[in-house]
């Protein structure tokens, strides 16, 4: 669940706007951002059975850069036509089109193009936690989360919740937050290291 992906951010500030206003508001204004998270991830029981911290960039659309940085370093990257998933502690590589890898996922959410509502039912999930909440439900069968929600507060994504068909819930919350900054297009380029395993596409 390491490599669940992902995460969004970011939307200008809407005081009186729905959760579903200010993420299209988002789409509309965000082009570029980076920010911390903490993700956990929860079984259906809501036992906490894994936490990481880590950070990441996006450019839309299609490119972004994921770092694990604890408790395992995993390291994923679009670049536009594929998405790259490095296990440091595997020295293992695995790699697929980004058509198939982002589809009706998180990643959809944070790099895609803006016309989101083709891959995802949006409506409104009422307050909690001083957020206004979005619900994003994939429209595709195979998708691999049953449902996404998004927390908005005046600077935007501050929270996500990701549930898959067996029940695991992943949370995550972004601080740091930068929106639309200067990156470096190199940031979402990557190459396998020397004498790494590289699976897939």
């Amino acid at each position: 669940m390491r490599g669940a992906l992902l995460a969004l951010l970011l939307a200008p500030a809407l005081a009186l706007a729905s959760g579903v206003e200010r993420f299209q508001a988002y789409l509309r204004g965000t082009q570029t951002a980076r920010a911390d998270f903490e993700q956990k991830v929860f079984d259906r029981d809501k036992k906490l059975v894994q936490q990481s911290r880590g950070s990441f960039a996006f450019l839309r659309p299609g490119r972004f850069r994921w770092t694990y940085a604890q408790p395992y370093p995993q390291l994923i990257v679009g670049d536009g036509a594929r998405v790259w998933i490095y296990d440091e502690d595997l020295n293992q590589v695995t790699v697929r089109a980004m058509a198939r890898a982002l589809g009706s996922t998180p990643a959809a959410l944070l790099a895609g193009a803006a016309d989101v509502e083709r891959a995802f039912e949006l409506s409104d999930a009422g307050v909690r936690d001083g957020l206004e909440w979005l619900d994003a439900k994939p429209r595709e069968k195979e998708a691999g989360f049953e449902r996404i929600r998004l927390g908005m507060g005046v600077t935007g994504v501050q929270a996500m919740e990701l549930t898959d068909h067996f029940g695991q819930t992943t949370v995550l919350r972004f601080s740091n937050i930068t929106r639309n900054p200067q990156i470096d297009p190199a940031a979402f380029r990557f190459t396998p290291p020397k004498g790494a395993d590289v699976l897939g596409e």
